[in-house]
């Protein structure tokens, strides 16, 4: 039998810089009140949402990503040459092939960086990360650019009351790189298929295909609506709030950690009612920095840890070597949860 010749990498992988990207227009929750029956003073108080950024024509999935990536690049003081891989998460790419990694990677100008897209939903960030520190440590890569990227503001029903107020557009972006010393922590990550329908897509694209109106939702206009992003905001809160409370502790766990040790905490920005309840859970001490980005940027799934990790750094709410709890959670359901060495 053939000897297998194994590549060997750096013992260990940190993150090296951040960048972020948030669209120029301002939406704030008056826009939102146009098309539903609630009120501003409603919407802040079942989700801390006060505005949200949504993208023009120009503000691509690709444009978000290469904006974002550049400062990521240069936050970390590296060449894009450098950069061996690629990895963007994204469910709001409606270009089925080729994947939008391959596109920004060259638009950077990376050396063929290999490139790929996950769906891992507001999971996807942590789910990339994962992957990009097990190609450093592998040795497959030096340096993998991580990015979380939405528009999902494409995939929103603006008459859904319980959704329309939530999602927002955005682009967050890591660089990943050799450590002599571990700064991104063992990942407790999973799924539960047997919650999917929770979140969901409100029409499949092959049944939206064909046009057979009347098994599609219409709007208030007779027009048939564009398949939209729905929940059952109730059991998702539940799951959020109980089962990633949990996770967020086997991660602290599995890092040799304790809340106390912490800097800051970064869960995903899907809702601040959840954000509070995780941190009342977790037992989080005063002196640990919570991430609020949802009050200004919305729901933006894959883009909103690394985009409230972007401006925690930049306000200088939180500083390079603080050391910060990140959790993501949502559609399928998915989850993953690291402690991180802020860059």
């Amino acid at each position: 039998m053939a000897k297998i010749k194994a590549r060997k990498g750096a013992p260990y992988a940190r993150i090296l810089g951040v960048g972020g990207y948030r669209p120029v227009r301002v939406v704030p929750n008056e826009v939102i009140l146009e098309r539903i029956d609630s009120s501003d003073e409603w919407i802040r108080s079942r989700s801390g949402i006060e505005t949200r950024h949504w993208a023009n024509d120009e503000e691509t999935v690709a444009a978000m990503s290469i904006e974002a990536s550049g400062k990521a690049i240069a936050d970390a003081g590296i060449d894009a040459a450098q950069i061996g891989a690629v990895i963007v998460s994204t469910v709001s790419h409606f270009s089925q092939t080729p994947a939008v990694a391959t596109e920004i990677a060259d638009k950077l100008g990376t050396a063929k960086a290999a490139a790929f897209d996950i769906s891992a939903g507001c999971a996807g960030f942590g789910y990339g990360l994962t992957l990009a520190k097990g190609m450093i440590v592998d040795g497959s890569a030096e340096h993998v650019l991580v990015i979380g990227v939405e528009r999902l503001s494409d995939l929103t029903d603006l008459e859904d009351r319980a959704t329309a107020f939530l999602f927002g557009d955005g682009a967050g972006a890591v660089v990943v790189g050799p450590s002599q010393e571990p700064h991104i922590g063992p990942t407790i990550w999973g799924s539960e298929g047997d919650k999917s329908s929770t979140i969901k897509q409100t029409v499949p694209w092959d049944e939206f295909r064909s046009g057979d109106v009347s098994r599609l939702p219409v709007d208030s206009r007779g027009k048939v609506k564009f398949p939209a992003i729905t929940q059952e905001g109730q059991a998702v809160f539940r799951w959020a709030v109980f089962e990633m409370a949990k996770v967020a502790k086997e991660a602290l766990e599995a890092a040799g950690l304790t809340a106390d040790d912490l800097d800051v905490f970064i869960p995903h920005q899907a809702n601040e009612r959840i954000i509070d309840s995780m941190v009342k859970t977790l037992k989080l001490p005063e002196h640990v920095t919570v991430a609020r980005d949802v009050r200004t940027t919305g729901n933006t799934s894959a883009a909103s840890i690394p985009l409230a990790m972007e401006r925690l750094l930049a306000t200088g709410e939180a500083k390079s070597g603080d050391t910060a709890l990140v959790i993501g959670f949502g559609a399928g359901l998915v989850y993953a949860a690291t402690v991180v060495t802020l860059p």
